[in-house]
């Protein structure tokens, strides 16, 4: 195939975190995506056995369809560091800064970028009192797809139980109203800005089941707050470190202006499902699916 650096490239998918549907989702379509770019493709639902699996089948570069735990917080880049073995999205250190909710938070603050206020508490002194004033949210530091998301409202009396499933320290977050838009970085190009409408919270329902969002492509916003959302999508993608693609997470809160613009995330490998936003997004600037993805695996290195 002319013009490829790489012309095997195993897809990683799956995996053992709480993100394992969306990740297969997300691999599947990747693979058949990279099939239809001319790539001889294998698929991988990565398990104990990765680093052995790898080694044996030696692809010229690996698509990292992996989400959550051990797939984009640095474990999976850095044994694939290991195997020296070029892969695509962020490499180790972006990633493990991206994933971890106060560090990433910390980087955006010395970037200059608007965050709002959070503390790490205890699981057990996020149920004993309010940590914050309401209305605040509580969630894993380390997690994603609005896993184990808490939202406390304003004149809540008490805090929330939360599920044994939470890690034992959260994020206590004070909450930002407003609308929900986002902005991917591609190859540091900030793409357009997406906003996105459900009847409640952004979670991971809404995220991921057929008709649980819609999305408003381009965003209708004032220019101001448009290009803010790009000038400060690709400033957090900087500031991390990222690699390739990220896509930036923000609430906008009419009332205030820009000043109600808040940063909220920066996720490192976006959702490519279905019904995904950076897929979306990179159709509405000219790149088709299987484009997109061939982007993404003829940028791939080590060293990233």
């Amino acid at each position: 195939m002319s013009g490829r650096t790489f012309q095997h490239v195993a897809v990683l998918m799956g995996g053992r975190s709480s993100e394992r549907e969306v990740s297969l989702s997300t691999g599947r379509g990747c693979a058949q995506a990279l099939r239809d770019a001319g790539y001889d493709v294998t698929e991988i639902d990565a398990g104990p056995d990765l680093a052995q699996v790898l080694t044996d089948l030696a692809p010229d570069a690996v698509f990292n369809a992996l989400h959550g735990r051990w797939g984009e917080d640095g474990c999976v880049q850095g044994l694939l560091e290991w195997l020296a073995i070029p892969y695509t999205h962020s490499g180790v250190l972006a990633s493990a800064r991206a994933m971890d909710k106060t560090l990433s938070k910390a980087a955006f603050a010395r970037a200059g970028l608007p965050v709002v206020e959070s503390r790490m508490a205890s699981k057990a002194e996020a149920m004993a009192k309010h940590v914050l004033p309401p209305p605040y949210v509580i969630k894993p530091n380390a997690d994603g797809s609005s896993v184990g998301i808490y939202i406390v409202p304003e004149g809540a009396n008490a805090p929330p139980d939360l599920a044994d499933t939470m890690p034992e320290r959260v994020m206590v977050e004070t909450y930002a109203p407003g609308r929900e838009l986002t902005c991917t970085v591609l190859m540091d190009a900030a793409l357009t800005v997406t906003e996105i409408v459900t009847d409640g919270w952004y979670d991971y329902e809404a995220k991921y089941a057929e008709g649980g969002s819609s999305h408003v492509l381009p965003a209708d916003l004032p220019s101001e707050i448009f290009a803010a959302c790009q000038d400060y999508a690709r400033l957090a993608h900087a500031a991390l470190g990222c690699r390739s693609i990220s896509r930036t997470d923000f609430r906008w809160d009419p009332a205030r202006g820009l000043d109600g613009l808040i940063l909220l995330e920066t996720n490192t490998q976006p959702g490519m499902t279905p019904t995904s936003l950076t897929p979306e997004q990179a159709q509405h600037a000219g790149h088709d699916f299987a484009t997109l993805c061939a982007m993404l695996v003829e940028d791939a290195s080590c060293d990233r």
